[in-house]
C-alpha cells in the first residue's frame, strides 16, 4: 500500500486523515499542496478517479474572489486550480488510481 496525502496545512479533514493512518500506523507520503501543489500528472490521476467539480473547494474564500463560477472554458478553470492550490478541497489521498476526497475512513478502511 502506497499512500499519498495532497492536503492543506491548516485544513481540519487533512489533520484528520493524517491521525487516522498515523493511528492504524500506516506509512504515508503528506504533499503539501499550498507550498508544491499538483503536477500535470498527478492532477489528471485525480480528475479521472474523482472528476473536476469533486476537486474544487466551493466552500472557500479563494473560490469566491477567483470567480471560477463563472468560467466556461474547462481549461480556464484547470488554469486556476494550477495558479491557486487554494481552490482545492483537500486532501486527496491516494492509493495507486484509487483518489478520496476529504475525510473517508469507510472507504480507507477497504485499502488496508
Amino acid at each position: 500500500m502506497n499512500i499519498q496525502i495532497y492536503g492543506m496545512p491548516k485544513s481540519f479533514d487533512t489533520k484528520k486523515a493524517e491521525r487516522y493512518f498515523k493511528e492504524r500506523r500506516i506509512k504515508y507520503q503528506y504533499i503539501d499542496l499550498a507550498r508544491f501543489g499538483l503536477s500535470p500528472r498527478e492532477f489528471e490521476t485525480v480528475r479521472a478517479a474523482v472528476g473536476l467539480d469533486a476537486m474544487i473547494n466551493k466552500n472557500s474564500k479563494e473560490y469566491e474572489k477567483s470567480f471560477i463560477a463563472y468560467l466556461a472554458d474547462e481549461a480556464a478553470v484547470i488554469d486556476k486550480l494550477f495558479e491557486n492550490p487554494a481552490l482545492y478541497n483537500a486532501p486527496f489521498v491516494r492509493n495507486g488510481r484509487q483518489v478520496t476526497v476529504g475525510y473517508c475512513p469507510e472507504v480507507w478502511a477497504s485499502w488496508e
